[in-house]
């Protein structure tokens, strides 16, 4: 018999918040979300930024509501943080990664280091968002709040501090950033020095499971796996060596587990990153953009004044005829927000397709479009670890699309397993359950969630002439 343990986990989207609250005792796992809040960004200064104020009064009104409980743990999204300055203030709010300031800044930032050298220095993909370009963008354009700046706390660690007067830097978080050297889990001075980056800003970066503080009432404030996709694989609830994972929501981050980074030049091309795990393993995946298509769609549809449910989207695709035209998922064209479905009608235009009119047509459009991006992602994964892949799981809100998931298994011939839904809470909850004593370790508790959580399995069926299809989509690509 287990020591009844209480935790809390924040789990932070890009459109909300929740506060879940677990409760453990003789191995199995209740939980409750005590509260959920909006998570909608501000325009201040010329930035668009998230709203911390608004964001850190409703942490302490989910605190308040879970009442008693051992821990906390925080994570969100990656690449975003809030500078303080010697005093511990923090100097404006976060800017949000889709703000456009580091336009241009890839660019200037590889002729000082080709892409080559910084993707061997850090394993990231290379990418506008990334926390290093953010910081170039102050650099160049503000470079009297570098000046100011002492500290840089990722949004999680922020989000510690702000409560616990901690200041912690948690890897998997930092492995987000384009600045840290995987192989020796500590910041690269060649990426720092190459740039001029001030190494003051940077905490060391912490494991996984870390007790950095606590609370007034006596719960210990635990570094979790900051960044959320590395909390949905920690609820991963396999380790067979043949398992591919799809963390699916807003983004899609399709990878596989390894022991060691892949630093080529062949995989910088693909456009695969390397991030640190939970459990110390390399995550080794593909940024896909996500269920946002949809999501922002459905908003577009809405400011239209067409009120359609995520229920209604996937009957209308289902209505529709299969596999006549497709997108690539990840064009910048589809990364602003905005009207969605015209760009969809757009692309379709240019590339010389049958161009969807029907919502149901964008719909199908899309769902195939993502279907086939992740097949081309898997065989790029298979291509590069040398491995081949008999199982998908499929990890958070996306598995409640069972129509993407169902063409998904199709499309990619692989067996897929949707769940556990709330996949990246209960990966939070795991490692604060760990550091607690309460589990033995991660595995203990994929183990655990692979007999107690629901999960639906979709053999694949490929009815529809998925190979023609997939072959039109690589020559888009």
């Amino acid at each position: 018999m287990t020591q009844p343990k209480k935790v809390l986990a924040f789990d932070f989207g890009a459109s909300s918040g929740r506060a879940i609250l677990a409760s453990f005792e003789n191995n199995r796992l209740s939980i409750e979300e005590v509260h959920r809040f909006e998570n909608n960004p501000v325009t201040e200064n010329g930035h668009l930024r998230w709203d911390f104020p608004y964001l850190l009064e409703n942490v302490k009104e989910g605190v308040r509501r879970a009442g008693t409980f051992d821990s906390l743990g925080f994570d969100t999204w990656g690449v975003d943080f809030g500078l303080l300055d010697e005093n511990g203030t923090l100097l404006e709010r976060p800017v949000h990664y889709r703000d456009e300031r580091t336009q241009g800044m890839v660019e200037q930032a590889l002729q000082k280091m080709d892409a080559d050298r910084l993707y061997a220095a850090t394993g990231t993909q290379i990418m506008g968002i990334n926390s290093l370009f953010q910081l170039l963008a102050i650099q160049k354009q503000e470079p009297e709040l570098l000046e100011k700046a002492h500290t840089l706390l990722f949004m999680p660690d922020l989000f510690a501090y702000a409560l616990c007067g901690s200041k912690n830097c948690e890897r998997s978080i930092a492995s987000t950033a384009q600045m840290l050297d995987l192989e020796k889990g500590c910041w690269s001075s060649a990426v720092l020095e190459a740039f001029g980056l001030p190494a003051r800003l940077l905490k060391e970066p912490a494991a996984s499971g870390t007790v950095i503080g606590q609370l007034d009432n006596g719960a210990k404030v635990v570094a979790v796996a900051g960044h959320d996709t590395q909390c949905a694989v920690a609820a991963l609830p396999a380790t067979e060596p043949d398992a591919a994972f799809l963390s699916c929501g807003t983004w899609s981050l399709l990878g596989c587990e390894l022991d060691a980074p892949v630093l080529t030049r062949e995989s910088r091309e693909l456009g695969l990153s390397n991030e640190l795990g939970a459990n110390g393993k390399i995550n080794y995946l593909k940024n896909i953009i996500g269920l946002w298509l949809i999501q922002e769609s459905r908003r577009e549809w809405k400011r239209q004044g067409r009120d359609y449910s995520y229920a209604d989207l996937e009957r209308l695709a289902l209505a529709e005829p299969a596999l006549r035209s497709f997108i690539d998922p990840d064009d910048p064209l589809f990364t602003p927000p905005g009207d969605l479905p015209g760009r969809v009608q757009e692309y379709c235009r240019k590339t010389g397709q049958p161009v969807p009119e029907s919502v149901g047509q964008i719909m199908r459009c899309i769902y195939e479009s993502l279907a086939l991006k992740y097949r081309f992602a898997l065989s790029q994964l298979e291509q590069e670890t040398g491995r081949t892949f008999r199982t998908l799981h499929i990890l958070g809100g996306g598995t409640k699309d069972k129509l993407l998931c169902r063409l998904t298994a199709d499309c990619t011939g692989k067996k897929v397993v949707a769940g556990p839904i709330e996949a990246t809470a209960l990966g939070n909850i795991l490692i604060q359950l760990v550091t607690l004593g309460a589990l033995e370790d991660l595995d203990a508790g994929r183990r655990m969630l692979a007999e107690t959580e629901e999960l639906k399995v979709y053999e694949t069926d490929p009815k529809a002439d998925w190979q023609k299809a997939y072959e039109r989509f690589v020559k888009l690509l």
